[in-house]
């Protein structure tokens, strides 16, 4: 069975660094390959060649630019949501539809 693995990604160019993420389908307890990545960003519409396998760095090509891929396999998104702390702020919500 398949399941979706969330690539998070730093696109660094002269007009500054930007994270964004991309999506791989991996075999259940198989792990993502320097491979995976390079489809992943190909997918993205970059046109990209590997500059480090160690740490996953890629080299992109643009008309007129060049710009560096850096995959953060390790990435922690901060922005992740808390089910627990959502449902628990919900029972201290006024509801209005009991006024």
């Amino acid at each position: 069975m398949k399941r979706e693995h969330i690539v998070h990604f730093k696109i660094i160019s002269k007009a500054g660094t930007r994270l964004l993420r991309g999506l791989i389908y991996l075999e259940e307890n198989q792990e993502p390959t320097l491979q995976d990545f390079e489809k992943c960003l190909k997918d993205c519409g970059h046109d990209v060649r590997i500059e480090n396998k160690e740490k996953f760095i890629f080299k992109a090509f643009k008309p007129g630019e060049e710009y560096l891929i850096d995959v953060l396999e390790d990435y922690e998104d901060s922005h992740t949501r808390d089910r627990h702390m959502e449902s628990l702020a919900k029972t201290f919500m006024k509801d209005n539809n009991l006024i």
